[in-house]
């Protein structure tokens, strides 16, 4: 290059982070929201909690009806206490065999709905 000629770029540009942490830097606002417990933020965060609390209060009087019914099945019939299998009263299968797969069943059922209800949140925060 000679000394008349102008350089090529004049200006030099310094690239500081991947489109990856660029692409996060834009959604960031709404995390800080989040994070910094803004209006929007706290709006997003008690919806949350809202869906997870009426979500866990649900899954609580499922299994109260469910559990409580049991003895009040009993309770109220006498005679299914009288009911036997194999010399054994069905009172204590039920109870010590039955009622396990169903605590299973639902905290895999309310482990799902959780992590939906966080996903849904996500998502929303995305297209902010």
């Amino acid at each position: 290059m000679s000394e008349g000629t102008p350089p090529r770029f004049e200006t030099r540009v310094r690239v500081t982070s991947s489109r990856r942490e660029a692409a996060t830097a834009r959604r960031r606002p709404m995390a800080a929201a989040l994070v910094e417990q803004t209006g929007a933020g706290e709006l997003y965060l008690r919806g949350l909690l809202r869906a997870q609390l009426r979500l866990a209060l649900g899954v609580l009087a499922g299994l109260a009806v469910v559990l409580g019914g049991i003895p009040v099945l009993y309770a109220v019939l006498p005679a299914a206490r009288s009911v036997q299998v194999a010399g054994v009263p069905v009172v204590w299968p039920v109870l010590a065999v039955l009622v396990y797969p169903v605590l299973v069943a639902v905290a895999a059922w309310y482990t799902r709905a959780a992590t939906r209800i966080e996903r849904r949140l996500s998502a929303v925060a995305r297209e902010r």
